[in-house]
């Protein structure tokens, strides 16, 4: 075998690799539910947050914004460029903060530029939610926003004890989204928030199932999961959104949110 052949079967194993775990826009923070009023420091990063072997570039940012009882403010301008470390590569992400003074929910929508995968040949964008409350009053939590591709949460998403369950319905544009395909993973690295790297893996996968695992909502759009362990979790529902091109390729539209639970100590 030449040099050049075993090059061009590494990175076609690398790729293959890659493309085995879940895509994940993570919009983090480390606590969603906050006793009172502060300043939320956030790390938008496009990882897979359970094997954390690949970070991808972000491309740029289309839309950042947050809505706390039925009034949106625009953020995107309070977002900066950052380098996040993962296990095996560094990727370009963001950074953001955000003065969350008012009591209720928090309801922070993040739209990156789509990503190329180069290993799939298509577009992937994922419209990310992720619900903060403050002081424990629900306002905002079940809102519809109407988004091109969203998770709608049946359940508070900051209100979760450890084994308890998730319910969420995919839609699109406001419609329920029959039998969508689901990809669930664990941020098995708890992030550092300091030095904008993932930490240690936590546990390890009996099997690479177990890293991303899927699930698919009913003929309704629901979908209901049973959250094992405390952390944060995100639910990716694949391909749904009403936009199905970009730049002359495939786009896979999907819908993100991220839900914590908490230990029961």
């Amino acid at each position: 075998m030449t040099k050049k052949l075993i090059i061009s079967t590494l990175a076609a194993a690398s790729i293959a690799a890659t493309s085995a775990f879940a895509h994940f826009q993570m919009v983090y923070t480390p606590n969603t539910a906050l006793p009172k009023g502060e300043t939320i420091e956030f790390k938008h990063v496009f990882t897979h947050p359970f094997a954390d072997e690949h970070t991808m570039d972000m491309a740029g940012v289309e839309e950042f914004y947050v809505i706390n009882k039925g009034k949106k403010k625009n953020l995107k301008e309070s977002l900066k460029p950052i380098t996040w470390k993962g296990k095996h590569n560094s990727g370009k992400a963001f950074e953001s903060s955000y003065k969350a003074r008012r009591m209720g929910d928090h309801l922070f929508i993040m739209q990156p530029v789509p990503y190329f995968e180069a290993g799939e040949g298509i577009y992937i964008q994922q419209i990310t939610k992720t619900v903060i409350n403050v002081a424990g009053t629900p306002t905002d939590w079940d809102a519809e926003l109407g988004l091109k591709a969203e998770i709608v949460p049946l359940t508070k998403p900051y209100s979760i004890w450890e084994h308890g369950s998730f319910t969420g319905v995919v839609k699109s544009n406001g419609k329920p989204v029959p039998f969508a395909e689901i990809e669930v993973e664990y941020i098995n690295n708890t992030p550092d928030m300091k030095n904008n790297a993932m930490g240690p893996n936590k546990y390890e996968a009996p099997q690479d199932s177990f890293v991303t695992m899927g699930i698919k909502a009913n003929k309704d759009g629901e979908f209901t999961f049973s959250i094992p362990k405390a952390g944060f979790w995100g639910f990716c529902a694949l391909g749904v959104g009403s936009d199905t091109e970009y730049k002359g390729k495939e786009l896979s539209q999907d819908a993100v949110i991220w839900v914590e639970a908490k230990p029961m100590k």
